[in-house]
């Protein structure tokens, strides 16, 4: 590409005459004699007046974007999962708004007609009967649940939120690759590619007329919420957990919608009752917008292996006491083998054929059906029949026709002459193109986009725009961001003004309320822990800190004072030699672990910081620290980056039941570190210069040198670092935090168990205000650090059980 700004039309022409699909596939930038198609003229005018670097700053910006937001792709191999960066394609997909309309208008036909088909299965069965639909079919596949045969859904639809995976055919026209019905995914990520792609055209996006996603949204969180039977229950997000694939859209889009992230044991069908376990007790739950697979949603009546589950939900469900959205069994309709059948049902139910046709699909388990693949074998795919995995996934085991040679078609042929009941054959696609980057050029790359629908009080909303896939070579099937595909933002591009609607400008006159004041048990377990896990790592960055410092300081390593230190280190599980210990390390680890559990109630400031903690970390770790000041240098930086973290979780967080269980969690481990600390610092025989260490890790010296001078002694030390109420460091002081803070969560849960904390803590605080610094020793502090563990174990038996 030029360098240097190019505004030309005959500039654009030559830019352009690089881009070459290949012969006979549609392609969305040019039409078929190269001609830039209306849409994309605007866009390609503005793109091309750029020159390299400026280009290159402008992707930066979306990258920038997704960095800072955590986005991430979680990628499994070898049963191990990595996490890299997430695969934006930085120019997207341009669709006209009248194109779209007819795209919608097919799109909700055929849900339409699934929604039917779900109903009949599972209902009358008129399909079967009348033979427009093979019971065996049916029968066999996994997805199909007896439990809930003759079980009408509350509202009376199996279909809420459904997606489709469309691509261009040879003819340029619109077909359906597959139906996802059961929990799609991506339109968390399709938000997020809006976002960071609006961010790399930020001089262009305002005012280029491209229809907004937000009110979808919008309308998706009015859906659920109005499906409640009250206002007083929840609607919330089941999700499979912080190991799912897909965990970070869940719980991005609990926080953008703001409802309930809960997994299967969170939850507890109480009387035939779904409820999730809160920390002020159980709180009903009517919808579930399940991202979890049906067959592991109820260990007593589906798969009885699932750790994932809720036992009793079938039941509740058949009780008609919860919404699922979708259905449970709804993905039966993914079915590969379905796909043979659409066409005949809907000739059958609509009396015409489908607007927008899938690819031809035939079922092997027919005797006409298996001679017309066998017969066409080079031109087909053959491929699981009950599969609901996408076309041409990495993980499944089909065939293309067309790549077999000799003995691998002998062997197809004789498999489906014995297997054809398991085997659907289909036409072997190739995909349409869109425009990709790539070393610093516009390239056609394969492309299939996913359309979000969802279902309101007024019928079916449409995403305008979705979720592109975009092969990462020339000519590939293998669209899945697994073997290095990315995706795109979609555009729908009108011809007139766009209405520049956010969910941030909507107003509340129709948006109806999400319940208040839920913070399930095990959300509030991760929430005391990290914040245990994060003040122990700066207790630990602080004492191997003031290691390295004294080393720096030309101080002996053997030298008695830091002996003792090294001594106390291995006693807390920190290798003394190592400049970058693996503990502390680990323990920072075990802190962004717990985040991820709770991402959906961290901000995107709070998370950032804590995943720069970690890195920080893990590259110091990574490389040659050496100790003394580089070793004291790299701890300064945890500390610094960790008070990040706490301050802006203490200073941006509602102050509400999840800030209470953070606060709790820091004074506890504050109360149980300090304690031991103090305890070590003050036996009998210690080093000189342990009381300074103990003021150092109490982050309290330069408040001892205003009140006591310089000279520390075991009186000065135990009245500022251990009974000064003004001093946020010291034990009493985080005794009084105890209090404040399990106040209000006693009058959530009034529990005969919570009574017994509150007067345990009051007992403990009472003695110990009255206590001098005269009646302390090491053996009170020990006792003062059980007695603590005994008020958090009291504490998690109250609330977090």
């Amino acid at each position: 590409m030029p360098r240097g700004p190019v505004s030309a039309e005959g500039t654009l022409d030559r830019f352009v005459s690089g881009y070459r699909p290949a012969p006979g596939v549609p392609d969305e930038l040019v039409d078929s004699r190269g001609n830039i198609r209306p849409v994309w003229q605007r866009f390609m005018e503005h793109l091309t007046g750029k020159d390299a670097e400026t280009i290159g700053r402008m992707f930066a910006r979306g990258d920038a974007y997704l960095r800072s937001s955590g986005v991430f792709l979680r990628q499994y191999t070898n049963e191990k999962a990595t996490e890299r960066p997430w695969p934006l394609s930085h120019v997207p997909v341009l669709i006209h708004e009248r194109e779209w309309e007819t795209i919608s208008a097919g799109l909700v036909e055929r849900a339409d007609l699934l929604e039917r088909v779900a109903a009949d299965i599972y209902g009358d069965n008129t399909l079967v009967r009348e033979g427009i639909l093979p019971g065996d079919l049916i029968a066999q596949s996994p997805e199909w649940l007896r439990p809930l045969v003759g079980v009408r859904p509350v509202g009376g639809r199996f279909l809420h939120f459904v997606a489709f995976e469309i691509s261009r055919g040879p003819d340029g026209t619109w077909w359906v690759l597959n139906d996802r019905t059961q929990a799609p995914s991506g339109a968390g990520y399709a938000l997020e590619n809006r976002v960071a792609t609006s961010r790399v055209y930020s001089d262009f996006y305002a005012d280029a007329q491209v229809r907004r996603v937000a009110g979808f949204f919008s309308d998706f969180r009015t859906a659920l919420l109005d499906m409640r039977r009250s206002q007083d229950s929840h609607a919330a997000i089941l999700t499979p957990g912080p190991f799912s694939e897909t965990y970070f859209e869940q719980s991005y889009i609990a926080r953008y919608l703001g409802l309930l992230l809960v997994e299967g044991e969170d939850l507890v069908v109480h009387r035939g009752q779904v409820c999730v376990r809160t920390v002020s007790g159980l709180q009903p739950v009517d919808v579930l917008w399940r991202r979890l697979d049906t067959l592991f949603c109820d260990p007593l009546e589906l798969d009885e292996s699932s750790q994932l589950g809720t036992p009793g939900l079938v039941n509740a469900v058949r009780q008609g006491n919860v919404s699922v959205v979708n259905a449970l069994g709804a993905g039966i309709l993914e079915s590969r083998a379905l796909l043979a059948f659409l066409p005949r049902i809907a000739r059958h139910l609509l009396g015409r054929p489908l607007s927008i046709p899938n690819i031809a699909t035939w079922w092997c388990g027919q005797e006409a059906e298996k001679a017309e693949v066998l017969s066409r074998l080079d031109d087909l795919v053959v491929a699981p029949a009950l599969s609901t995995r996408q076309m041409f996934d990495p993980e499944e085991a089909s065939m293309a026709g067309p790549s077999l040679r000799a003995g691998g078609r002998a062997r197809a042929r004789d498999l489906i002459e014995r297997e054809g009941k398991t085997l659907v054959g289909q036409e072997a696609i190739s995909f349409s193109t869109t425009p990709a980057w790539a070393d610093g050029a516009l390239v056609p790359r394969p492309m299939s986009l996913r359309v979000f629908m969802v279902r309101t009080e007024l019928g079916w909303s449409v995403m305008p725009g979705g979720f592109a896939r975009i092969g990462a070579e020339a000519g590939t099937n293998m669209l899945s961001m697994q073997t290095g595909s990315a995706v795109a933002d979609v555009w729908i591009v009108s011809d007139t003004p766009v209405i520049k609607v956010s969910n941030l400008n909507r107003g509340l006159a129709r948006q109806p309320r999400a319940r208040q004041g839920a913070l399930p048990s095990k959300a509030a377990e991760n929430l005391y822990w990290l914040a245990r896990y994060v003040e122990r790592a700066e207790g630990f960055a602080r004492l191997v800190r003031a290691r390295h410092v004294r080393l720096a300081e030309a101080e002996r390593a053997d030298s008695p004072l830091l002996s003792h230190l090294s001594d106390y280190l291995g006693f807390l599980g920190l290798n003394p030699s190592a400049p970058v210990p693996p503990a502390l390390v680990d323990t920072i680890g075990s802190a962004s672990r717990a985040a991820g559990s709770v991402r959906d109630r961290l901000s995107q400031d709070g998370w950032a910081a804590i995943m720069q903690l970690e890195t920080t970390l893990k590259a110091a770790a990574a490389r040659e620290v050496r100790s003394g000041d580089d070793a004291a240098a790299v701890m300064g930086l945890v500390l610094r980056q960790s008070s990040a973290f706490t301050g802006l979780l203490q200073d941006n967080m509602y102050r509400f039941t999840e800030w209470r269980f953070l606060s709790l969690g820091r004074s506890v481990e504050r109360l149980m570190a300090l304690s031991s600390a103090l305890s070590n610092v003050l036996q009998p025989g210690a080093p000189q210069g342990s009381l300074d260490l103990a003021l150092e890790f109490a982050d309290s010296t330069i408040s001892h040198r205003r009140r006591y001078g310089f000279q520390a002694s075991r009186e000065s030390v135990i009245e500022l670092v251990a009974l000064d109420v003004l001093n946020p460091r010291s034990l009493i002081f985080h005794l009084s935090e105890l209090d404040t803070h399990t106040a209000p969560l006693a009058a959530l849960a009034d529990t005969p168990l919570v009574k017994r904390l509150r007067q345990q803590i009051a007992r403990f605080s009472d003695a110990f205000a009255e206590v001098r610094a005269s009646d302390l020793d090491p053996a009170s502090f020990l006792k003062f650090r059980g007695d603590v563990g005994d008020i958090s174990d009291m504490l998690t038996e109250a609330f977090l059980n």
